[in-house]
């Protein structure tokens, strides 16, 4: 019996072990609350006209809107995609101006040594949609976790997409 105990144990340590390397950094609330500090927070769901479906190839868009005193203080996508075979979610929070605000990793199931430092995430914030957010213009290359880079980009560029789709400037009166 003792010896069925201990190999289940080394079973599950071992096992465990392959996921040493994959890490959830943050939960969804814990992201909002490090984006929009002190705001009240709203999650909206947003079905696409056919027109916004063409901009943005998506029908379907979850969004969380942070308000302080009903002003927009921003409006914030999650994001879950493949880097290289694992998933990431970010949380891209936009400001109403339309500028990325905070990148934060929900999830990266890659090994550590592939995640992207806060300092290389920090030039992505400020950004907005254009071809300045790319890695061959003002973003800089991340060495040795390039699979990375590309997709934080591609996040923040989708979530510039749709932000720009679903809050279009109003005009001033």
């Amino acid at each position: 019996m003792q010896i069925l105990a201990l190999r289940t144990l080394l079973t599950v340590l071992l096992l465990g072990a392959g996921w040493a390397s994959a890490a959830e950094h943050l939960s969804q609330t814990e992201a909002l609350a490090l984006a929009f500090p002190g705001a009240t927070l709203e999650r909206k769901e947003h079905f696409l006209t056919e027109a916004q479906k063409e901009q943005v190839r998506s029908k379907y868009v979850v969004c969380y809107e942070a308000r302080v005193d009903k002003e927009l203080q921003g409006v914030a996508f999650f994001d879950t995609h493949v880097v290289r075979t694992q998933p990431e979610t970010l949380m891209v929070a936009i400001s109403p101006k339309g500028t990325i605000l905070r990148i934060e990793v929900v999830q990266f199931r890659e090994p550590q040594e592939y995640a992207a430092p806060d300092r290389w995430k920090q030039q992505l914030v400020g950004q907005t949609l254009g071809p300045k957010l790319s890695l061959k213009a003002d973003i800089k290359p991340l060495s040795g976790a390039s699979l990375t880079a590309q997709a934080m980009v591609d996040a923040s560029r989708r979530a510039l997409a749709h932000f720009q789709v679903l809050y279009p400037p109003v005009a001033p009166r």
